[in-house]
């Protein structure tokens, strides 16, 4: 295996990153580089990347609409809600709305080992 050597900043960018412990400094260069997440997939701590916000496999989601509790999971090969593969949050959630919405307000997320929801909004780098 190759090393490659890093300052500090970088160093510090990349954890910045990492949604978890389980998401790899790999798993994050591989997403910033656009590089398929494939060979990733198949080992625990699996990720799902969307606008440079790491989903590690697992992960749930949940919303609430006209009274109703809809639910989705990270799963190996993207956003699945209610049994669908969806593109993106906002996919999902026109799919269910029948009308464009932001996924990223409409949305909350439970990560793996937590026990806390939190807007998906929440998990974007703010800088």
């Amino acid at each position: 295996m190759q090393t490659i050597e890093i300052d500090f900043e970088v160093f510090k960018a990349l954890t910045a990153r990492r949604t978890t412990e389980s998401v790899t400094y790999n798993d994050v260069i591989r997403s910033l580089l656009g590089l398929n997440a494939t060979s990733a997939t198949t080992r625990p701590g699996a990720i799902w990347v969307y606008k440079d916000v790491a989903f590690p496999v697992g992960t749930r989601f949940r919303a609430n609409y006209k009274g109703q509790t809809h639910h989705g999971e990270i799963e190996p090969r993207g956003l699945v809600v209610e049994g669908v593969l969806r593109s993106s949050p906002s996919d999902a959630a026109k799919a269910i709305t029948n009308t464009n919405v932001n996924g990223w307000t409409f949305w909350e997320c439970q990560l793996p080992g937590s026990s806390r929801w939190r807007a998906i909004s929440s998990l974007r780098d703010r800088s």
